[in-house]
């Protein structure tokens, strides 16, 4: 298994992956265009049996970055992969000079486990307008907002 960044050739694949959790309303579906318009942000885990998993590391302001798309197959999860892209993600942000990092997400305990911690949706409102207002459940939104400073190796 190995983390790298994403190629022009792995967006299909990112698509159907980030898709399937749209559709079980874990995520913000991302369409062929928007993929290839944003393939930098993006690191996948890939192995023999292809993309298992993705994730996107999003530049919002000169301070500020969000984790997003956040995808591994069902048949991948547990085994430290997610963590891992994460992590390389974080890496990126810290390298750009980026001091704090965000995520939107139902899955709180994980991020937490990462040094993440909680904050109010209402601070980042760079984020609110962007994506969220495209998101069915807007403005009633019940994912989690976590934030983790990243200006350090803490």
């Amino acid at each position: 298994m190995r983390i790298r960044k994403a190629l022009i050739t792995d967006i299909k694949e990112i698509q159907v992956l980030v898709n399937d959790f749209a559709r079980k309303e874990q995520m913000i579906p991302r369409s062929v265009n928007e993929l290839y318009e944003n393939i930098r942000d993006f690191v996948v885990a890939d192995d023999k049996h292809g993309i298992v998993g993705a994730c996107a590391l999003h530049i919002l302001w000169e301070d500020l970055a969000e984790i997003r798309s956040l995808a591994v197959r069902k048949e991948f999860q547990g085994k430290g992969i997610g963590r891992k892209m994460v992590n390389n993600c974080i890496r990126d942000a810290r390298a750009l000079g980026i001091k704090r990092v965000f995520v939107l997400t139902y899955q709180p305990d994980f991020f937490r486990k990462l040094k993440f911690r909680d904050t109010d949706k209402a601070s980042l409102p760079q984020k609110i307008w962007g994506d969220c207002i495209r998101c069915p459940k807007f403005p009633e939104c019940d994912e989690h907002a976590l934030i983790r400073d990243v200006s350090s190796n803490t």
